[in-house]
């Protein structure tokens, strides 16, 4: 009675609003009461301009890391709707493709291009949020955990090991990443190089099919279970929960950063890293941050810092070494390591101040929202000190860029490239994530999306080719659209090479109608 009472509510609230949006809002609606067994707060599930402009403007910003796509002149939603159960996600495709509405799909907000909270491809669009489906259950005993679509990978950490310290899972850096759709494009961390990315790491799954159906890896069938553990977001169905595998961690995880400016020798340093990155002992994992920098406190003069990062599953004095054996030229002393336990080394690399409580991963808040561009490459070759020079040269004409370097190597080059969409695996020395970052908005934003996009040019030369491979979770329009006019083999490739075939069959057979679409989802074909 009480649930009926609020429909009514909602009703004669969106009956002052103009027609053409009341009358989608209120099918909407009423299409979730008929087809859901579980009631919903109106006022905390569902959210449009019209009724309440600053909670919809909260709800549709809350998450949403690239502030480009926030802007004004960007298309919004008709409404969001933040399921609370699992048969709301299921009322809400049953819905959307009754009422014909398209549907974008959020868990943690970080698409790189916005595309799970805007849609250039489609006038009228709505937003289902599954940030409040977040429950997380750990298994020591089977060494599993089911963890729901919208809880943060900082979340999930923080649970397993407030069960155990000698558990973990081999996923992302950041840690308000949301688990749906970080594992669905591979989701790669600190640990890849010891147990592969977070895909490889997967058991089952539940999704929501076109049909509003719930299925696991058994119903779902081996292809459809292979396609989206790695194949990319918003294409096969509603991810709603994972079941991973946990893995084991020591109870001593050492960490450092040393930080080298082109004065202290940083390019020579830096050439030597990619000649021996990938081939470290399994449990070190060295990233490098690479940005512009002052070459002293109060110089208005700039140089490149050179970060490097590390996380070592093991002691210092194991630590140092495996890196006097393998890398002496960073000079890695007893004093730069730090040794912790897991939970804290992955607080450590997210960028957490060493004060902040472990309890700090569970607010699952974005510590990064900027205006920017990314783009993603994999190096098969040392790129050669010139060509290092050549990129500085660029870097220091730019404001705010930045680049990060991840090794792969170890776990990640045994993996065959076919075992899952995500086929960015042997002959790969290390991953390029390129960001350039400004702060005013539009004003700028010509400027340095030309800077990226030259930049990337150049690099080009120096990075793997047919086809010049990108990250998936980097999404990067710039590769092409759905709808565009361009063949949709120029960036599945790119993304999936050879696997991108099997995507596109897989599609055509469990998405046949092309329900889940966006602008880089897989198609039903290809010509």
């Amino acid at each position: 009675m009480a649930f009926a009472f609020l429909v009514t509510l909602l009703l004669l609230s969106l009956s002052n609003v103009p027609f053409s949006f009341s009358n989608v809002q209120q099918d909407f609606v009423m299409c979730l009461v008929d087809n859901s067994d579980a009631s919903f707060p109106m006022d905390s599930s569902f959210f449009t301009h019209d009724l309440n402009a600053s909670s919809f403007k909260a709800a549709l910003e809350t998450s949403a890391q690239n502030l480009r796509y926030l802007m004004p002149s960007q298309p919004k939603p008709e409404f969001i709707f933040e399921p609370l159960y699992e048969t709301h996600v299921q009322a809400a495709v049953v819905c959307a493709k009754k009422l014909k509405l398209h549907l974008r799909l959020r868990s943690g907000g970080h698409d790189y291009e916005g595309l799970s909270y805007v849609s250039e491809m489609e006038t009228a669009f709505v937003i289902v949020d599954l940030s409040k489906l977040r429950q997380i259950s750990v298994d020591l005993e089977s060494n599993s955990a089911w963890v729901h679509a919208g809880a943060s990978i900082g979340e999930v950490y923080y649970r397993i090991q407030e069960k155990s310290k000698i558990h973990g899972f081999p996923a992302g850096l950041c840690t308000s990443l949301g688990i749906g759709g970080h594992i669905i494009g591979g989701a790669y961390g600190s640990m890849m190089r010891k147990y592969g990315l977070g895909a490889d790491n997967v058991l089952d799954a539940r999704i929501v099919d076109a049909e509003g159906k719930i299925l696991n890896r058994a119903a779902m069938g081996e292809d459809v279970f292979w396609a989206i553990r790695g194949g990319g977001g918003g294409s096969f169905g509603v991810i709603l929960a994972w079941k991973i595998k946990l893995v084991p961690v020591p109870e001593i995880v050492t960490v450092f950063t040393v930080t080298r400016m082109l004065e202290q020798d940083g390019t020579k340093l830096l050439y030597k890293w990619q000649q021996v990155a990938d081939k470290l002992d399994e449990d070190l994992f060295i990233r490098v941050i690479i940005q512009p920098a002052s070459k002293t406190p109060k110089s208005k003069e700039r140089t490149i810092s050179t970060s490097y990062q590390g996380q070592f599953l093991g002691d210092s004095d194991r630590l140092l070494q495996v890196m006097q054996r393998s890398f002496p030229q960073l000079g890695l002393t007893k004093k730069d390591c730090l040794e912790t336990s897991w939970i804290k080394s992955v607080m450590y690399i997210a960028g957490f101040p060493s004060t902040a409580p472990s309890e700090a991963l569970l607010d699952g808040k974005s510590l990064f929202k900027n205006y920017f561009k990314a783009k993603s490459d994999y190096v098969e070759e040392p790129i050669p000190v010139e060509g290092l020079e050549g990129l500085w040269e660029k870097f220091l004409e730019e404001d705010s860029p930045l680049t990060i370097w991840n090794p792969y190597g170890g776990m990640m080059a045994k993996i065959p490239e076919t075992e899952t969409p995500f086929p960015h695996r042997s002959g790969t020395l290390f991953k390029i994530q390129w960001l350039t970052l400004w702060q005013d908005g539009k004003a700028s934003e010509a400027k340095h999306m030309g800077w990226m996009r030259e930049m990337y040019s150049y690099m080009e030369q120096y990075v793997s080719k047919s086809p010049r491979a990108a990250y998936v979770n980097y999404r990067d329009l710039d590769l092409g659209m759905n709808g565009k006019g361009s063949d949709a083999r120029e960036w599945g490739s790119k993304y999936f090479k050879g696997n991108f075939e099997r995507l596109v069959k897989i599609k055509a057979k469990f998405d046949p109608e092309n329900f889940f679409r966006h602008e880089q989802s897989i198609p039903t074909e290809v010509e």
